[in-house]
């Protein structure tokens, strides 16, 4: 693993998480919205995206769309640079390939599984604090549990004080679930869209091959990870006691049990459509700007060495 690939990964995610972050925000509320409840019982404050957006805005200002950006890219700074550069790394070694050359698909599968989950596991603390910030709303639109942090420095403070360190990986299993199946259909599918796209002379210009099959894997880690994605916002985002335990879910089972017993199917897939419209460009946008910092590192920094 060079550096400059795990360097370069974990800016082409914060590159991209600029522009996806609100839309996150508003995952992250309709994930919990009507929590444990059964459907048609509860008041709904945010109803799709651009309704939800509107109503923060009016209620709570333009910058709470920006809510939790820092612990926002720092976790996407590290679960891509690791992700980014493990699968990079293991293309650029022969990992991946088939004997005929081509990359196979399974292959890439576990090793963007492999980073993924790696790269998950060392940022949850900053997955956890991401989560709760999103949460935070003036009291006319709030839903779910309101941790009270006032910055990010703020919430590893609280965080450390009531749970100490095991309470900053809380829920990280959940959240590695969600990575380990996130991650290899992103990963895994990315390579095999593109190669399709080009080997049939669909799309041909660099950067729009890597939006369109950005495009793609996006679109598919949407359909894949939705439940998963509930299941860690609310594990995350719930109360604990004083020894760190949640005192709404016990674990991961616990979790999609209560789920499916209180607010069915549907409830599964809270937030499918800001998951869908926020993975799919924020999928594209990592690619198409890692595949630029790689052209230009090795056009203008490092133009006789091979990484």
């Amino acid at each position: 693993m060079t550096k400059s690939d795990f360097v370069l990964g974990g800016f082409a995610a914060m590159s991209a998480v600029m522009f996806t972050n609100p839309i996150d925000v508003v995952k992250t509320r309709m994930q919990l919205q009507g929590e444990l409840a059964s459907r048609g019982t509860y008041v709904k404050p945010y109803k799709n995206l651009p309704q939800a957006m509107v109503q923060i805005v009016r209620n709570d200002g333009l910058l709470a769309l920006e809510k939790g950006l820092a612990p926002a890219l720092c976790y996407q700074f590290v679960l891509n640079s690791v992700r980014l550069s493990t699968y990079s790394n293991a293309l650029e070694l022969g990992f991946l390939h088939n004997s005929d050359g081509s990359i196979s698909f399974y292959r890439g599968m576990f090793f963007g599984a492999l980073g993924g989950c790696t790269g998950t596991f060392l940022g949850s603390p900053f997955y956890m604090i991401k989560a709760q910030q999103h949460a935070q709303a003036v009291q006319s639109i709030a839903v779910g549990f309101q941790h009270k942090h006032t910055s990010m420095l703020n919430a590893f403070l609280q965080i450390y004080r009531t749970n100490g360190i095991p309470g900053f990986w809380r829920g990280a299993v959940s959240s590695m679930s969600r990575s380990l199946v996130g991650s290899s259909v992103q990963i895994g599918s990315f390579p095999k869209a593109k190669a399709l796209l080009r080997d049939n002379g669909w799309v041909t210009h660099p950067v729009l091959l890597s939006f369109c099959a950005g495009l793609t894997a996006g679109s598919l880690i949407s359909l894949a990870n939705s439940p998963l994605d509930v299941v860690t916002t609310r594990m995350y985002n719930q109360p604990v006691d004083e020894k760190g335990r949640g005192l709404v879910y016990r674990g991961l089972v616990d979790c999609f049990t209560k789920i499916l017993k209180k607010e069915g199917l549907h409830g599964m897939y809270k937030g499918f459509w800001p998951i869908y419209l926020r993975s799919a460009p924020h999928t594209t946008l990592i690619f198409v700007f890692f595949d630029k910092f790689i052209y230009l590192r090795d056009r203008y920094v490092f133009p006789q060495q091979k990484h």
